[in-house]
């Protein structure tokens, strides 16, 4: 089995005589390199000394001094960001751009469409950049595009599925902005699938760990994003076998790390590295992301702060610490009376729900909203808390049953000493109150009825007897005749 085909050993050796022909034509100039990586190495020396933001919160576990010029910790599921460093500067990504293609890709696409080959797909990229040896009018399925893309960062690929999924390179550019933008990215605008550079083309540490977290909650692109190496099979529409490996040394082992789940690389003069990885212990799900530093720090950066994540930072479960809030008029609705003894609760709080917290900190010491705006249907409230003005996590309050109904919660103490002796995640509906209230009602209904009709019948007998008294007296006239014997005729003599 070759582990190139002819045509991949033409490309390196074109490659190979590319780079002879530029360093004999610059002369000795190529020297002038180890003088760069020394400046650049000083540069990435006074970049530790940079400030970090959440350095600044207090009492937040101080985080460890870098080189990269921007970097984020941020935790996957609840999206609190753990470390800060200049998280908002925008940065030229490098081939970091590739799980936004990714991305694109999977959310667009099945994984056995064929992705064909244009001739600008594969001749549009720098010469020498990150390949995999693809030409045109080749064929390969979706699937193992996103290896070629993940694994082997190919350039080429990464132009192909851009065709494939927009029908264009530059419409594809439209549809990665328009998707940053809808996962909230403020300081990003890309005009390539694959990241080479381009001064229009940036982000920021912030807005590429808001792309590799919705890229890692991809159960298919977190696995193909954690490969140190694939095996690329010939078929009829691509000839070559080979195999291609990843350059990601967290990923492959070479700097062990537990629980990594994948992460890309990046890096091009303008850039310096770039790195994202993700990686996860004792329930949190960490995604870190460098930008501007050099090889190999890349990575001793990522470990250091997945090291200061895991170390002082836990989840912290809501419903089982969360006694502040209930409803308004606690007395109706804040108990755990049940008269049928197997009723379910209406409301409750997420079970689910947690917090990422210094292992320092308390529950009591977090402040708290409320926000009724919420996205799903069964949530009627949502609990956003903060630690020092930082925010740690949300809460929702949710139906439990099929319930439409709009409720006023309250957080005061009142309700919280009330609230100590009950099942604190739990609001219940004191049934028996309910129908003591109902009855009460119903009863002085029919007493009202019962009484009004009792009138209405009197009154209404009344009037008849007085009718049929001046019927007959009508009667008795017209029978006798008028009756003169009114004092009104006395004296006169008829």
């Amino acid at each position: 089995m070759k582990d190139y085909g002819l045509k991949r050993m033409r490309t390196h050796a074109l490659s190979a005589f590319l780079c002879i022909f530029i360093f004999i034509s610059t002369g000795f100039s190529a020297f002038a390199a180890p003088e760069s990586l020394e400046a650049a190495l000083l540069e990435a020396e006074d970049r530790k000394s940079l400030p970090i933001q959440t350095n600044q919160i207090e009492n937040w576990p101080a985080g460890p001094a870098i080189g990269a010029q921007s970097a984020i910790l941020l935790e996957v599921n609840t999206g609190v960001i753990l470390y800060a460093k200049n998280i908002d500067e925008k940065q030229f990504p490098a081939s970091t751009t590739k799980l936004m293609t990714c991305l694109l890709a999977a959310e667009n696409c099945k994984m056995d469409e064929i992705v064909t080959f244009s001739h600008d797909a594969v001749f549009s990229i720098e010469p020498g950049s990150s390949n995999i040896g693809i030409d045109a009018r080749e064929a390969m399925p979706m699937e193992e595009c996103l290896y070629g893309i993940l694994v082997g960062s190919a350039n080429e690929v990464a132009n192909a599925v851009a065709e494939h999924v927009a029908g264009s390179m530059d419409d594809f550019a439209k549809m990665m902005n328009e998707r940053a933008a809808e996962l909230g990215c403020a300081n990003t605008h890309f005009v390539n699938a694959h990241g080479l550079f381009n001064e229009n083309h940036y982000t920021s540490a912030r807005d590429l760990a808001l792309i590799a977290k919705a890229f890692f909650q991809n159960e298919l692109l977190s696995k193909l994003g954690n490969t140190s190496s694939h095996h690329f099979e010939a078929t009829d529409t691509q000839p070559d076998d080979f195999i291609q490996r990843n350059k990601h040394k967290l990923i492959t082992g070479e700097i062990p790390y537990e629980g990594i789940k994948g992460g890309k690389t990046g890096y091009t003069d303008d850039s310096r590295q770039t790195l994202v990885t993700c990686a996860e212990q004792n329930g949190m799900k960490l995604i870190c992301v460098i930008m501007k530093e050099e090889s190999p720090e890349q990575f001793y950066d990522t470990v250091k702060l997945f090291d200061y994540g895991f170390a002082n930072f836990s989840t912290v479960n809501v419903a089982e610490n969360e006694t502040n809030y209930s409803i308004k008029n606690s007395n109706f609705f804040n108990t755990s009376s049940d008269i049928f003894g197997n009723s379910k609760p209406i409301l409750s709080l997420n079970p689910d729900s947690y917090l990422i917290m210094p292992k320092t900190a308390v529950f009591d010491e977090l402040d708290s909203d409320i926000s009724y705006d919420t996205r799903e249907e069964n949530e009627v409230a949502v609990i956003n808390y903060y630690y020092h003005g930082t925010y740690v996590g949300t809460s929702t309050v949710d139906l439990v049953k099929d319930t439409a109904a709009a409720y006023d919660f309250s957080h005061d103490a009142q309700n919280l000493e009330n609230a100590k002796d009950k099942e604190p995640d739990v609001i219940i509906i004191n049934v028996k109150l309910v129908l003591i209230i109902t009855l009460i009602v119903a009863v002085l209904l029919i007493t009202i009825f019962v009484v009004r009709s009792i009138f209405q019948n009197y009154n209404l007998l009344e009037n008849r007897k007085v009718t049929r008294r001046y019927t007959r007296k009508r009667r008795r006239n017209r029978k006798e005749g008028p009756d003169f014997s009114s004092s009104r005729f006395d004296g006169f003599d008829i």
